[in-house]
């Protein structure tokens, strides 16, 4: 079903005795992706608010809590060199650390900070008059202007000093969804460091332990290994696993639990979305049931991936949601469920029976993905949780995720 081979992940350091992630070859295709993705478009330029399409483009990231505040942008306009305003400190740090952005493309910016500072303040006019201007000089002012996501005041502004706004989002994702060599090792570097960060949850899984400090240790050790976020970690056992809430809590675990966990990180920009599911000291029949089940749908779904397949034929190898308890595919969305993975948690594809057979993408060689599975217990209240994260390849998947999960791991059992 895949190859025995896995997938390099080198140390993390540069070495000059073996070749590893060449980030200026990284740099150059990511940024070449965006250019060809403009360049089929209509628009003259592409501006940039989402968090992940300005790394993509112009190679630069400072911290979520500053990052997600819709201050941050870049231009990309069409023939030209990627522009970026950034908080003016950091906007002085590219200047002096990113030798691959013009200097002069690197301007202090400020927009409100998602309305704090209200739009009357004239933040907005102003970078919106600069911007038209910058098109102006392009000769591109006459061309739509492509926005990812977008502030309403912002948007009303271009809008009234006359840019023509389109949808820039579809072309950025189809942009990313194609991973290169470079993208592929961080990628698996970054499930590697998942793979031990879960050796030392199967230690530490025992009654008495708290389901945030589980969270606890696996945020200490991803920052340890070198994480630059983790972004989320869910960690559900006992009778808060079905339904599946999403989140984690203060829960003592308890001897028998059933408990799954999502680690999602990051390292050098690639995350993981990376579940796994044990049982406390024990396991009971039902429970194991559920495992292999969700087992199953996974191995099925990992043997539809190859080249020219499209999602809705992986999607169909899943339960539909009343054949697992839900009354519609959007109640049980996100649960027999596909994502690309790259820079954001979720790109392209989006395999799921709510949207899939209807809107199939086939899939294409260099794609990256994580495959869901989940079964609720005939108990009532356990469930299993399986995610494997898989490229697609001529020769069909690879998998990246390596933790053992064929088999439901009893961990310290009695």
């Amino acid at each position: 079903m895949t190859s025995a081979a896995p997938m390099p992940a080198p140390g993390h350091m540069g070495v000059d005795y073996e070749q590893r992630v060449d980030f200026g070859r990284l740099r150059e295709y990511r940024l070449g992706r965006a250019r060809a993705s403009l360049e089929a478009s209509e628009c003259g330029a592409f501006l940039l608010f989402d968090f992940y399409n300005i790394r993509y483009v112009t190679q630069t990231w400072i911290g979520g809590a500053l990052g997600d505040k819709m201050t941050r942008y870049a231009l990309l306009p069409r023939g030209g060199e990627p522009m970026l305003w950034d908080f003016g400190s950091a906007a002085r740090h590219h200047r002096l650390y990113s030798p691959w952005l013009d200097p002069a493309n690197c301007h202090a910016g400020m927009l409100g900070m998602r309305g704090a500072i209200a739009p009357s303040a004239g933040l907005m006019v102003d970078a919106v008059r600069q911007i038209k201007a910058l098109l102006e000089e392009a000769g591109v002012a006459d061309a739509p202007v492509g926005v990812d996501i977008v502030e309403p005041p912002f948007l009303f502004e271009m809008q009234r000093q006359g840019l023509t706004v389109v949808d820039s989002q579809q072309l950025m994702l189809d942009a990313r969804q194609i991973k290169s060599p470079d993208e592929l090792m961080l990628l698996t570097q970054a499930a590697a460091m998942v793979d031990g960060v879960y050796q030392d949850i199967v230690e530490a899984l025992k009654p008495g332990i708290r389901e945030n400090e589980i969270v606890a240790l696996a945020n200490k050790r991803l920052y340890e290994m070198g994480s630059d976020q983790v972004e989320a970690i869910n960690a559900v056992s006992g009778e808060r696993c079905n339904p599946h809430p999403h989140n984690f809590s203060d829960r003592l675990i308890r001897p028998g639990d059933q408990a799954f966990f999502d680690i999602i990180h990051s390292f050098n920009g690639y995350r993981t979305c990376y579940y796994r599911t044990f049982s406390v000291g024990s396991a009971t029949p039902s429970q194991r049931d559920a495992y292999t089940k969700a087992r199953e749908w996974m191995d099925a779904s990992i043997a539809m991936i190859k080249p020219g397949v499209g999602t809705d034929q992986v999607a169909a190898v899943w339960p539909a949601a009343t054949e697992f308890g839900f009354e519609n595919e959007m109640a049980a969305f996100g649960l027999q469920f596909g994502h690309g993975l790259g820079l954001g948690l979720h790109e392209r594809p989006i395999i799921s029976r709510l949207n899939s057979m209807r809107e199939p993408i086939e899939l294409k060689t260099g794609m990256v993905f994580a495959l869901e599975t989940y079964c609720p217990a005939s108990d009532g209240f356990s469930a299993a949780r399986i995610e494997e994260e898989v490229v697609v390849t001529p020769d069909g998947p690879r998998i990246l995720t390596l933790y053992p999960a064929q088999d439901l791991v009893v961990a310290n059992p009695y």
